[in-house]
């Protein structure tokens, strides 16, 4: 029985949806649940998973097409007529032979530099990362995939498409995700480390265990997604939907905002030492990777503590002071950027934090933000650091009145003072911290004042880590 595809609501905002990208081709076998199309709208971008099994019998509506929710955009024929081939068979853990390896060149494509020069200490750090779903629940996109013997395997539709096309077998790629569940890194490293074509690769690559302990960060950092051809020189391309709407934004915001940008340089050496030492158990008890990013987002809630005027709006002729503290996590997608929100930051623990930032990075990276997780934000926090520069000056999110941007993490000799007043020069972890503000209503003492909250909670940290 055929089954309509439908350009599906995102949220109540949402009225409309631009088709971006058909996953599948009329006369493809689809699985329900599987991804079949990508959409774009004026909120996130996502992959739309198939209603229901069948082959994709006919496309009504072509990519780069915006229509309104709930046209119907192809047809499914549940009963299979046309498939020009058997379902395939759960590949069998053999060398693969004949898809080629993704490219290990740069990920990123036209919308941002490449990642050439990552920082020293901050190379694994939240736009670059991906890490197990938090909160202990599995993520409506995980399937649990029967591998025989009783073991299941939990992976998203996105990490299976990656799979079959590289020819595979899941059995094989050891999981960091909550409960062992294969990330879009683990299958991206496995593909790295065994390419499709390399000899033997099977047999080289190790058993998948039955309880994965979480990869290390430089792991993680070091898998890189399938690079975008690059354009053309000469060529104009067309600006994306995400990327018209940064465009229009970030405009908005300037016209908007009397941007004004502080650089303080912050010492993080207690904080890495303490890092340093305690990475393993905490990943070992929490289940989550351990990143630099909550160590200052809670010196961001201590800061907006003490100034709340830097979490505000302005509406109208009056400011709005916010009671919760929801924090804008800039992350850096192949095709864009995107902000998706921690709601209530100050109601969360240090372990809280680091798994609901991980959770909405993954969930970014993988097209799974529902269109309420990237609105709202009162603060956002955006980390360049990660490809080397010293800082930048980030532009406000609208309506918010300010924005933290995190500079590279850096070995420095730096001039302290002993207990006994003398100066010495000393090897101190350094990391640059800019608080872009709306002078309309921050003035510049008060931004000062919350900076210094700031450094002040991440140099004498003493906060338990749970």
């Amino acid at each position: 029985m055929p089954t309509d595809v439908i350009m599906p609501q995102m949220g109540e905002s949402i009225f409309e949806g631009t088709l971006t990208k058909w996953l599948k081709k009329p006369g493809d076998k689809v699985q329900r649940d599987e991804p079949l199309f990508e959409i774009s709208t004026d909120k996130v971008d996502a992959e739309i998973p198939a209603p229901a099994s069948g082959v994709l019998k006919e496309v009504k509506i072509k990519e780069g097409t915006t229509v309104q929710v709930n046209t119907v955009v192809g047809i499914i024929d549940g009963d299979g007529a046309g498939a020009a081939a058997a379902p395939a068979k759960p590949a069998a853990p053999e060398p693969a032979k004949a898809a080629p390896a993704p490219s290990a060149a740069s990920t990123n494509g036209p919308s941002r530099p490449p990642q050439t020069a990552p920082a020293p200490q901050a190379k694994d750090e939240t736009e670059t990362e991906t890490a197990p779903a938090g909160y202990g629940q599995q993520p409506s996109n995980v399937t649990e995939i029967s591998q025989g013997e009783g073991e299941r395997l939990r992976s998203s539709p996105l990490v299976r498409k990656i799979a079959k096309e590289n020819n595979v077998d899941l059995g094989r790629v050891p999981g960091t995700g909550m409960g062992g569940r294969i990330t879009k890194e683990d299958i991206l490293g496995f593909i790295q480390k065994y390419p499709p074509g390399a000899p033997a690769a099977a047999a080289q690559a190790p058993p998948r265990p039955t309880a994965a302990p979480p990869a290390a960060p430089s792991q993680m950092a070091a898998a890189p997604a399938p690079a975008l051809p690059p354009p053309t020189p000469g060529e104009v391309v067309p600006m994306t939907k995400m990327r018209a709407i940064i465009a229009q934004r970030m405009v908005e915001s300037k016209h908007t905002s009397a941007h004004v940008h502080t650089v303080f340089k912050v010492d993080m050496t207690r904080i890495v030492k303490l890092r340093d030492r305690e990475r393993a158990k905490f990943e070992a008890r929490n289940g989550v990777k351990l990143t630099y990013m909550p160590f200052i987002a809670r010196a961001v809630l201590a800061g907006i503590k003490q100034m709340p005027i830097v979490n505000s709006s302005v509406e109208g002729d009056g400011i709005r002071y916010h009671k919760n503290v929801n924090i804008g996590i800039a992350v850096a997608l192949e095709w864009g950027l995107i902000v998706p929100v921690v709601k209530q930051a100050e109601e969360r623990s240090f372990v809280g934090l680091q798994r609901a930032i991980n959770d909405v990075a993954e969930r970014a990276r993988s097209k799974k933000l529902q269109p309420d997780e990237v609105q709202g934000g009162t603060f956002t926090i955006t980390n360049p650091g990660i490809f080397g520069p010293q800082f930048g000056t980030p532009i406000i999110m609208q309506p918010q009145v300010a924005i933290l941007g995190m500079g590279g993490l850096f070995k420095e000799p730096v001039v302290i003072t002993d207990k006994d007043g003398n100066d010495l020069i000393a090897i101190r972890s350094i990391i640059r911290l800019t608080l872009g503000y709306d002078h309309r209503i921050i003035d510049g003492a008060d931004a000062d004042k919350f900076m210094v909250a700031v450094r002040n909670y991440l140099e004498n940290w003493n906060e338990d880590m749970g």
